[in-house]
């Protein structure tokens, strides 16, 4: 058996374990599978996707917590979602025991900041005050931070984070050296944290984003037929040797060699999507498909801090969705574009 043909072998079919039960999460639990019967349906959204403009679509949500009373236009509506957004996010804060979990899912919006901070910084642009306040550290703290370029008051890791990406910038000054870099480490702190946590779920989803992450570098490198190499993250269940291999190989061969892995009908999907429409849109689909699939799993126990974790990713990404399908609407884009996006 080859190295290439070891490493894609998994121990499970679809979606790995998501650990043992904890209950001091007993009353946490039960309080988000009250909250999630409120969340969106399918055919709520498709509603929304199918509606004839913009207001009727803003209108379907009229009955739901999403009700946006005389908001006509979507300038009005965002400041809303983002008042959604950081109202789960406190109630996650308050219904996880654990603070190494907290510091885990908060540290997103330390390195989604961390970006924009960068960007600007190394391409000579203001460095604002729109930085999101929802992370560990505060929004004010990064601005006055990289005014004054003093990164001592920083964690480590994101100091090993600036170092990375400032170094991986200037070696040919494309911006999008700052996202793989800041991603590497990024996905490096939460694999330390979901080990230390001794955290099956968060182990086993960090490994499926580090997984979902690198189809995707795999796939737009492809795409752009670049010659990089060294731009995936270990830590994955899918060796980088069969990513590399996989840019060398044409598309018709690539499918296959995903065939022992959980993530073949996202690549069968995705890749045959891209090569006849030039678009990523059915890959991003199924990515995210695939990981919300993921968190459903969670409803097999009964108290842990797996189905509040799940809870808050799956909120984000139906505010996601509601954004993405205003946006759109606001867009006047075709309907079947929107779908190709959400699914059907």
């Amino acid at each position: 058996m080859t190295e290439l043909t070891e490493q894609i072998v998994l121990n499970f079919n679809k979606f790995p374990s998501i650990g043992a039960e904890n209950w001091e999460y007993a009353f946490a639990c039960a309080q988000v599978r009250a909250l999630e019967i409120g969340m969106l349906t399918r055919p709520m959204l498709l509603d929304m996707i199918n509606a004839e403009n913009f207001q009727t679509a803003v209108d379907i949500l009229s009955s739901t917590e999403y009700a946006f009373g005389p908001a006509k236009e979507f300038d009005e509506l965002e400041p809303i979602l983002q008042t959604k957004r950081t109202e789960i996010r406190k109630l996650f804060k308050e219904l996880i025991v654990e603070q190494p979990i907290v510091e885990l899912i908060s540290a997103r919006e330390d390195f989604a900041n961390l970006r924009l901070a960068l960007r600007r910084k190394l391409t000579d642009k203001p460095i604002g005050t729109d930085y999101n306040n929802d992370g560990s550290i505060p929004a004010e703290r990064f601005e006055q931070t990289f005014e004054e370029e003093d990164y001592s008051t920083l964690p480590l890791y994101l100091r090993q984070a600036i170092e990375n990406a400032v170094l991986a910038y200037y070696q040919n000054k494309d911006v999008r050296q700052i996202d793989y870099a800041i991603d590497k480490l990024q996905a490096q702190h939460n694999l330390d944290l979901a080990i230390q946590l001794n955290s099956t779920f968060l182990l086993e989803l960090c490994r499926m984003q580090i997984d979902l992450n690198n189809i995707r570098t795999m796939l737009r490198l492809k795409f752009r037929e670049s010659d990089q190499r060294d731009l995936f993250i270990e830590g994955g269940y899918i060796s980088t040797v069969t990513l590399r291999h996989g840019l060398d190989i044409g598309y018709e061969a690539i499918v296959p060699l995903f065939f022992s892995t959980p993530y073949y009908e996202i690549m069968e999907i995705g890749v045959t999507y891209l090569t006849s429409n030039k678009s990523f849109l059915k890959l991003e689909q199924h990515c995210e498909d695939h990981l919300m699939e993921f968190l459903k799993t969670t409803s097999q126990i009964t108290a842990g801090h797996q189905p509040v974790v799940a809870y808050l990713l799956r909120k984000e990404n139906e505010i996601r969705k509601i954004r993405l399908i205003l946006t759109a609407k606001k867009n006047n884009l075709d309907a079947r574009l929107i779908l190709d996006r959400l699914g059907d």
